[in-house]
């Protein structure tokens, strides 16, 4: 009864314009269904106005802050933008009652839409719960992007096997089953994203990785800040500012390097050695012993050490300074470590909270190894590279004052000196 009120009243209209009647019976059909849409479109922007600015208000009178991103204006917008079409599907019939292929086709294309729309929506959706995941503390740095990126795809290919569904006049359950059937050839399309997503959800449950972190993986020629992690890709900016960019199941199967435990540790190791050239050691003579007591970090290590010397040989009928085999003694080696270790504890650029270890290492052929082994009291890069310099020009001038030598390879100055001749540049 509506049907036949609104078509007569759209044939009188026509009429009246100059339109012929029966030009009328044939259009007025066309002329409802841009009415519809009319007025689908009309609503939907009036819509658009009122709860944008319904939802504003109430948004802004809120304490909490995660209302503001889910209740964002993109996000209404396309939740508005489902209204028009869903609209058109209801009213249809006014404009077509009668059912044929056209009515078909547009009611299958006007589903689509809403398929289309309802699929902007939840990626919109998405996208900002997970802008909200990613505020919260507990979930900085997680991979979501690669998360957010999972359920997009997911969401796209529900959409997809509905517009099939919708075009082909079949239920979905059938299309369901034929992806089982072709399996293998989706697996094979789609593997580098199906090992993202396995791998992405395997880096985050293990906090192996997270935005921010430094990595290095020297096979890959990655070593710098992780940037991004999506779906298919781990963005790496490494210190020369190039840009590498991993599949992140690269990052599961093989083995990288993350330095990000050292950040946080609050101190970054230094563990570097010197050479010492075998032939300067030697027993300390008193002499020597007595200069190396106007260091003001030696003085009561080597009246302490002394003591003791002196107790041990005086309880073995050892006489004082005649017996350097049998007795003890001290040596300029064992000076020089003590000293090495006394020095980096009072360092206040060392941090004394971690290890602090002076040790000789394996004799080779090019001298004994006396390894420095300590950490900064900062992870940061130049600071680090500073105060590790500074530690090792301070080692290097101190070593002839405990008459010892670094051990070098001869250069070519030192050759022609020992062929007595000279550099005429010199």
């Amino acid at each position: 009864m509506l049907q036949q009120t609104i078509r007569s009243w759209i044939d009188q209209l026509l009429v009246y314009i100059g339109i012929s009647a029966d030009s009328a019976r044939g259009i007025d059909q066309w002329v409802i269904l841009a009415i519809i849409v009319a007025i689908g479109v009309g609503l939907d922007f009036l819509i658009r106005l009122l709860l944008l600015q319904v939802v504003r208000r109430v948004v802004k009178q809120t304490k909490v802050t995660w209302d503001d991103i889910i209740f964002d204006d993109k996000v209404l917008r396309r939740l508005c933008h489902i209204v028009t079409p869903i609209l058109v599907v209801v009213m249809l019939p006014i404009a077509f009652p009668d059912q044929n292929g056209l009515v078909v086709l547009i009611t299958r294309l006007v589903q689509i839409a809403i398929v289309i729309a309802v699929l902007r929506f939840v990626n919109s959706l998405l996208e900002a719960i997970f802008q909200l995941m990613g505020r919260r503390e507990e979930w900085k740095g997680k991979p979501l992007k690669g998360l957010m990126q999972t359920g997009q795809v997911i969401a796209f290919l529900v959409a997809v096997i509905l517009v099939f569904s919708i075009l082909l006049d079949r239920s979905p359950a059938m299309f369901l089953t034929g992806l089982g059937a072709s399996a293998a050839i989706f697996m094979l399309v789609f593997r580098d994203s199906i090992l993202g997503f396995v791998s992405g959800i395997q880096l985050s449950a293990n906090n192996m990785l997270k935005v921010g972190d430094w990595i290095s993986m020297p096979k890959y020629g990655a070593d710098g800040t992780v940037e991004e992690v999506t779906l298919n890709t781990v963005k790496v900016r490494n210190w020369d500012n190039t840009i590498v960019t991993l599949p992140p199941y690269l990052l599961v199967s093989d083995s990288f390097q993350n330095w990000e435990g050292m950040r946080s540790s609050g101190g970054r190791r230094v563990k570097r050695s010197i050479n010492i050239d075998m032939t300067s050691i030697r027993f300390c003579t008193p002499e020597m012993l007595e200069r190396y007591k106007r260091i003001d970090l030696l003085k009561d290590y080597i009246a302490r050490t002394q003591q003791r010397v002196e107790e041990y040989n005086r309880q073995h009928d050892i006489p004082s300074g005649e017996d350097k085999i049998n007795g003890l003694h001290q040596t300029n080696i064992g000076v020089f470590r003590n000293y090495l270790n006394l020095y980096l504890r009072q360092n206040e650029r060392v941090n004394q909270n971690m290890m602090v270890l002076v040790r000789q290492l394996q004799p080779t052929e090019q001298g004994l190894p006396m390894e420095l082994y300590f950490f900064t009291d900062t992870v940061d890069w130049v600071p680090y590279e500073g105060i590790q310099a500074d530690v090792f020009d301070h080692v290097l001038a101190v070593i002839p004052e405990f008459d010892l030598r670094v051990f070098q390879n001869p250069s070519g100055n030192d050759l022609r000196t020992l062929t007595g001749k000279t550099d005429t540049n010199h």
